[in-house]
């Protein structure tokens, strides 16, 4: 296995080193920031924006994981109901009624022991989980892990938000191979114990962006085991669990059950944007071991913002309803097919065990992405925009492109039809 380790605070993302200067001498600010590479969109941008698409075709942006299905119309309802609460502060973590609504979702989806998830211990309600999965680092990460620098573990590919969150902790950052050969999930068990007892936190996506992968049960419960005996916080994004084709992906409270029907040293988190096609409320909540909810909750006093009263009438009966869910697999279900179909045995693509994104194997993602959208007006992500060169120099996303299925059928149709005409010419 090729890890690839570097220190989060020196000549980081860009390949320079932060010389202090920012053209205002007398400016002060936290020089990490200028270490961050662009994110990715940010990225695409300056890559496409230049670039006309055909005037005779009309733009398919498959770009973003924005899910587009239409939300329950009862949202509407609730939102009237409750619009007196527009003009009142909402409780820093949420309603008791919302948080019980959360505890009973868990506890059914999961099958877990009855009394595991405690609404008043076990969950912290977030304005959305890119927040939290940020937050959290920020709230595990010490100065030193027995006498050295911590590290901060996260698979490679991954969701950006990690490595930010990592550098802003100053910690050194391991990417884990999450390609091919692992089943596009990193397996945290291959690494030293010199590693391990160095880490301070972990973070692992499944099912995964950008590949769809979902961990199984068996590692999910080595990982906690792993996080229990090297004693670091286990971060488990689970926020694509309910986008699924076939079986219901396992999580880390699942595992943590199995290994000791506790939720020491894990934190897992989920969102509504995704189960529910509500990206714009920002409404998820983290669950997890009481004492870093705690620590969790004590820092959003200072940093977070809470999720407006009527949101939070929104977000329980959405958790409590699965009719609505239900319909969005299906509805993924046969833009996958469809896609599968329309690309046959093309681009290694192949049905994901979850999320809503085919990870297409093109050669070069970047030159892809300029000539889909160049010749065909089909805006994609670039996989090396989601991933980090390992210490070979090799980016294991420098292949890929994501698209993302979140159109309708006859839109996704037209945009796969698109793709492969223009990347087998």
């Amino acid at each position: 296995m090729c890890l690839q380790t570097y220190d989060s605070t020196v000549n980081l993302f860009n390949g320079f080193k932060y010389s202090g200067k920012t053209g205002c001498d007398q400016l002060m600010n936290n020089n990490i920031l200028y270490q961050l590479k662009d994110y990715p969109f940010d990225r695409l941008r300056t890559l496409l924006d230049k670039i006309e698409p055909p005037e005779r075709m009309t733009p398919i942006h498959m770009q973003i994981g924005e899910p587009k299905h239409e939300p329950p119309t009862f949202i509407t309802t609730i939102l009237k109901e409750n619009e007196k609460g527009w003009g009142r502060y909402p409780p820093p973590n949420g309603t008791l009624s919302m948080r019980e609504s959360i505890a009973d979702w868990l506890t059914q989806r999961y099958n877990l022991p009855a009394e595991m998830i405690n609404p008043s211990s076990n969950i912290a309600v977030v304005a959305g989980t890119r927040e939290a999965l940020f937050m959290a680092a920020l709230l595990s990460v010490p100065e030193k892990v027995n006498g050295k620098k911590p590290i901060v573990l996260m698979p490679n590919p991954f969701y950006q938000v990690y490595q930010g969150a990592a550098a802003i902790s100053r910690a050194e950052i391991v990417l884990v191979p999450a390609g091919p050969e692992t089943g596009f999930q990193p397996d945290l068990s291959t690494l030293d114990d010199s590693v391990l007892d160095r880490t301070a936190f972990a973070y692992i996506n499944t099912p995964a962006n950008p590949q769809g992968s979902v961990a199984s049960l068996s590692s999910l419960e080595s990982a906690v085991s792993l996080a229990k005996a090297h004693d670091f916080v286990l971060a488990i994004d689970e926020c694509y669990s309910e986008i699924y084709t076939h079986e219901a992906p396992p999580g880390g409270l699942s595992a943590a059950a199995n290994v000791s029907q506790n939720c020491k040293n894990l934190l897992v988190f989920h969102s509504l944007s995704k189960r529910s096609n509500v990206p714009g409320i920002r409404s998820g909540f983290v669950a997890g071991d009481p004492s870093l909810i705690s620590l969790f909750l004590r820092l959003r006093q200072y940093g977070g913002a809470q999720i407006p009263l009527p949101i939070m009438e929104v977000s329980e009966a959405l958790w409590r309803d699965e009719k609505h869910v239900e319909q969005s697999r299906i509805l993924y279900k046969e833009k996958f097919d469809l896609s599968l179909k329309v690309l046959g045995n093309k681009f290694d693509a192949k049905q994901p065990g979850g999320a809503f994104y085919l990870w297409l194997n093109v050669g070069n993602g970047e030159m892809a992405a300029k000539k889909l959208w160049q010749q065909a007006g089909v805006r994609v992500l670039p996989g090396k925009y989601l991933a980090q060169a390992d210490s070979s120099g090799l980016n294991p996303g420098d292949p890929y492109i994501r698209i993302a299925l979140v159109h309708d059928l006859d839109t996704t149709r037209e945009a796969v039809t698109r793709i492969r005409d223009t990347l087998t010419e």
